[in-house]
């Protein structure tokens, strides 16, 4: 039976991290978890990913990003990106539930862990770094609005030791360490991927208990290349890999490649399709108003007519600028494959999931998966200064073809 007032809580504040969080509900689903699963969004998360997670996730709820600001203190982590981590906080809001476990996005659960759900808040497991600190990466919390605004207040007035949500979290919560023992989680509960090969014997021999994996670091699982064919992972050559971090890489890539990557497929064929019907009904309309009005073009006098074609040109970089800019937001990220080397032709990347109507299908043949972020476009405003500046991209969008293809579907 379904336990709806509790719930697994994670955050993404981009798209990148929206690939993480889809593999960590999946793999709370693939677990038949009995809890309802939320996550946190930030404004910069595109419509198309935020369709993909409400497919998986049970709520999917939006917040405004908060950002520490600490750059001395993250500057000592060497992670400047981990300030908007504070955003997490908004996790205490969710007072419809009763009980939370709060995860990061690139955790991955390898059993059922909804034993956690008997735990008090803050249960969280030692730091590998400094085991009096907890790993703010899993814990279990309880919502509160009261928690909410003091942990707002504490960070107002103290700030973070380490300029991001962990170092707040184990200062407010500072008795962690000493006042109560089952509030600390076994490390299995959030086994850092770090871990494995800074003390090897240990996860040799406690390893195979291991029920949530931890991608800590800059380098995440999004960032590798897979080899769907051998089903390994290539090294992203940041730094050495152990074997064993390897099968947990593999691991995220099997659940990516087998169940979001068709899902992030199948809603672009949907939106294709939804797209070429807009595009049919339009041109049935067009032809519809033409036949009823088969003098309308000619009737404007030469003044009025010439006046018709400057607003259309007016309106049609407006639209140039605004699709570019629509394109932008809908996904900020391409995944990539590349066929076998048979060739250098053969071996170039194909995107396979782009914000245009134009996909490459992922075949039985793709011998490699990566997940490129995709170049930053100028925004409308960008665009059309550059028009008025005259600099004009002749060769591209603002091409003569592609004005005039918009011309003639107004005046035809």
């Amino acid at each position: 039976m379904p336990v709806t007032d509790q719930a697994f809580v994670t955050l993404a504040t981009n798209d990148a991290y929206c690939h993480g969080a889809l593999v960590l509900g999946q793999s709370l689903r693939n677990h038949r978890t009995t809890r309802m699963l939320a996550i946190l969004i930030t404004p910069q998360v595109s419509s198309a990913m935020r369709t993909a997670l409400c497919t998986i996730f049970d709520s999917v709820v939006d917040v405004n990003e908060i950002d520490s600001n600490d750059v001395v203190h993250l500057a000592l982590l060497k992670r400047l990106e981990l300030g908007v981590t504070f955003t997490k906080l908004h996790c205490w809001t969710l007072t419809q539930y009763s009980k939370c476990v709060f995860m990061d996005a690139d955790t991955l659960v390898l059993c059922n862990i909804d034993e956690l759900f008997d735990r008090e808040e803050l249960s969280a497991a030692p730091d590998s770094g400094w085991p009096d600190c907890f790993n703010s990466g899993v814990f279990v919390f309880q919502p509160s609005i009261k928690t909410f605004n003091l942990l707002l207040q504490f960070a107002s007035e103290h700030g973070s030791f380490d300029g991001g949500d962990q170092g707040l979290l184990n200062m407010f919560f500072s008795n962690w360490a000493t006042k109560d023992i089952s509030k600390h989680l076994p490390f299995i509960y959030n086994l850092s991927s770090s871990a494995i090969y800074s003390y090897a014997p240990a996860f040799q021999h406690f390893g195979q208990d291991a029920k949530v994996v931890h991608f800590l670091g800059p380098a995440k699982p999004w960032n590798y290349k897979y080899n769907p064919q051998t089903r390994t992972v290539t090294e992203d050559g940041s730094g050495s890999v152990s074997t064993s971090q390897l099968s947990f890489l593999e691991l995220w890539w099997k659940i990516y490649s087998s169940s979001i990557l068709p899902l992030l497929n199948k809603m672009e064929k949907s939106s294709e399709s939804k797209i070429q019907k807009e595009e049919a009904d339009i041109i049935e309309d067009e032809d519809k108003h033409e036949s009823e009005n088969p003098s309308f073009s000619n009737s404007l006098p030469v003044s009025a007519q010439k006046e018709q074609v400057s607003e259309m040109l007016g309106s049609l970089l407006d639209e140039l600028s605004a699709k570019d800019c629509l394109q932008k937001a809908e996904c900020n990220f391409d995944i990539n494959i590349a066929e076998p080397s048979k060739s250098s032709a053969a071996s170039s990347p194909q995107s396979i999931f782009q914000p245009s109507a134009e996909i490459d299908i992922v075949t039985c043949s793709a011998s490699e998966l990566s997940i490129q972020p995709k170049p930053e476009e100028p925004s409308a405003e960008d665009e059309r200064r550059k028009w008025e500046e005259g600099h004009i991209d002749y060769l591209g969008k603002d091409a003569f073809e592609n004005i005039q293809k918009k011309l003639d579907s107004f005046l035809l």
